[in-house]
């Protein structure tokens, strides 16, 4: 195998082409204790010892180092290896081995962020924030069905009516024109626009 190329990546780190195909990212004191260099051989056994030994180590470190500080997703967790560099085998040893010791849970996720945001947080807007933290909508829908249960109509009107009562709205002396910008403001919170209709005729007591 040949390296057809040696790229900056950062000021202390170089990506490796071979055969004129990206394929990691090295330490530039790794490039020399390894003997890379540009139009010429890469043994076999220097590249075994990087793709079975130097990055995987590197790439389960950098996710644990991730799950100190705060939960991700798996989804999540392969963006940041992804931008680190790693490439996709790696990628997937590393979150094999931290799903393996349960650091990384999907479901464990979606239960936590459901849980904390279900008061304030529309349905539809928790379902939309989850898909985009890679939590697939099978997950999503039992995960929420455990926590909240079937009753979501009654949960999303005392939503609703907290907000009012955070924004000092009284449904039954607005006029048509407020009713219209809590309308607005409640349909981009992700509510239904029926649990709305029905909240805006409620007759709530401001507190």
């Amino acid at each position: 195998m040949t390296v057809t190329g040696i790229k900056e990546f950062d000021k202390s780190r170089v990506e490796i082409e071979i055969d004129d195909t990206y394929t990691f990212i090295l330490y530039k004191g790794e490039v020399r204790t390894y003997g890379i260099k540009e139009n010429q051989e890469l043994s076999e056994d220097n590249y075994r010892k990087i793709m079975e030994e130097v990055l995987p180590k590197r790439a389960k470190m950098r996710a644990m180092n991730l799950l100190k500080n705060r939960s991700y997703t798996a989804f999540q967790l392969r963006e940041k290896l992804q931008k680190g560099g790693y490439p996709g085998c790696i990628i997937k040893e590393a979150l094999d081995y931290v799903t393996g010791f349960g650091y990384v849970n999907d479901e464990r996720y979606a239960a936590d962020y459901i849980e904390y945001h279900k008061e304030m947080k529309s349905r539809n807007r928790i379902y939309m924030d989850l898909i985009k933290r890679g939590i697939s909508k099978e997950i999503f829908e039992s995960t929420w069905l455990d926590i909240v249960g079937e009753d979501k109509k009654e949960l999303e009107k005392e939503q609703i009516i907290s907000w009012m009562r955070k924004k000092h709205f009284a449904a039954q002396t607005a006029d048509f024109k407020e009713k219209q910008k809590m309308a607005a403001f409640l349909y981009r919170k992700g509510f239904e626009t029926e649990s709305i209709r029905n909240a805006l005729s409620l007759d709530i007591t401001i507190i």
